[in-house]
């Protein structure tokens, strides 16, 4: 029974094509937004995510503002949050505007930061070529510097810059190393950067006080004490003035950041999945016409033993049949436009197949509770009265 509905489905929609295209129009347009919207947030989430989870799940960020008496935390202060049983490193950051120069190439406000070893290590494949900054370098101040992949095409393009002398505000550094090309969107990007031991800065920016300071955890579980560690030893430098400092805990903004663009994915599937229902319902528009035209075909199919269910399977069937194409048709459509789109904007695109089988699944629904009502009405007719009408 299931293949002669299934043939007689077919045979019904291949005989008024173009009615049964623009009755499939709704369901492709509703899974075609479904699949890109949220192959789109998705691959956007999944980049952002990336992205701030470079930041460090295992770091807490230490941002200074200081005080009339004291503008920001020294390196006794750093050390001492070092020494905390729980901190793995810390890495301070000094940071300024300052004057690049390469021969005649010269690069105006050009940011440059004091690190230490401790950031390095933190991202070992921070650096594409050369060496980084090591404890010798912090310890003897050495004029070395490692740039941003930017720097090194503006200054140096067609040349190895490894060994190359560049001055920064009328001091002469090495280039000792390159750092990674920060590729579409980055919350971290330093390609655009030029890194010097912190040490070296704080003697040739200008800058007494480190402002800002990455404390890395041995255990994330023990966030909150370790920060509750730190705030006291914040509060003795800064005379417990609690507006002179803000203390961040990265695992946790991470977390929330991830449950803010899951409930964004949920919220556009969901508006996608209204122009599915508008499809359902120009699908059961279709059905219902279609039953007043084939009043005869019931009729005498009644007339010759069919039973109210088999009429009923036969329209469902039918509905099926086209809201699944549609679906089918839809998925094509959706991977191509969300491949388009994040071509567009630069970003990775995840076409997930849990995405795929939702969509699908969401479509054949449509048929069933969308078909049902005029499969009812088919059902019910009575074969008497529709043989009259012919």
């Amino acid at each position: 029974m299931i293949i002669e509905c299934i043939r007689m489905s077919f045979v019904n929609i291949i005989k008024n094509k173009l009615r049964s295209v623009l009755t499939m129009l709704g369901v492709i347009i509703g899974v075609a937004s479904i699949i890109a919207l949220i192959s789109i947030v998705q691959g956007a989430t999944n980049n952002i995510s990336n992205e701030v989870i470079k930041l460090g799940g295992n770091k807490v960020f230490v941002n200074v503002f200081g005080t009339a008496l004291k503008q920001g935390l020294t390196e006794t202060d750093a050390e001492r949050i070092a020494a905390i049983d729980n901190i793995a490193g810390v890495s301070p950051t000094i940071s300024g505007k300052a004057t690049v120069v390469y021969g005649s190439k010269v690069l105006k406000d050009i940011t440059v930061e004091g690190k230490n070893e401790v950031y390095f290590n933190a991202d070992p494949e921070l650096v594409s070529s050369g060496r980084s900054i090591n404890i010798l370098d912090l310890e003897s101040k050495n004029q070395v510097a490692v740039i941003g992949s930017n720097i090194a095409r503006e200054l140096f393009f067609g040349i190895n810059p490894i060994g190359e002398k560049i001055i920064i505000n009328s001091l002469t550094y090495t280039v000792i190393g390159t750092l990674r090309e920060s590729a579409g969107f980055s919350l971290s990007s330093t390609n655009d950067t030029v890194i010097i031991p912190y040490t070296t800065a704080l003697r040739s920016l200008g800058v007494k006080n480190i402002s800002t300071l990455d404390a890395y955890l041995k255990d994330t579980n023990l966030a909150d004490e370790t920060i509750l560690e730190i705030k006291g030893i914040l509060n003795q430098a800064f005379n417990y003035n609690e507006d002179a400092f803000k203390i961040y805990n990265m695992g946790d903004i991470i977390a929330s950041f991830q449950s803010i663009m899951s409930m964004m994915s949920l919220l556009l599937a969901g508006i996608a999945a209204i122009s599915l229902v508008v499809g359902g319902i120009g699908i059961m528009n279709m059905m219902l016409v279609s039953v007043t035209e084939r009043t005869t075909e019931i009729g005498l199919r009644k007339a010759l033993g069919a039973t109210p269910f088999a009429i009923r399977l036969q329209f469902i069937v039918e509905a099926i049949m086209l809201s699944l194409t549609g679906g089918i048709i839809g998925l094509v459509a959706g991977a191509l436009l969300a491949y388009l789109l994040a071509k567009i904007i630069g970003i990775d695109v995840s076409v997930s197949v849990s995405t795929n089988l939702l969509a699908l699944g969401f479509s054949a629904t449509v048929g069933i509770v969308f078909g049902y009502m005029p499969a009812g009405k088919a059902s019910r007719l009575n074969p008497i009265d529709a043989l009259r009408s012919a």
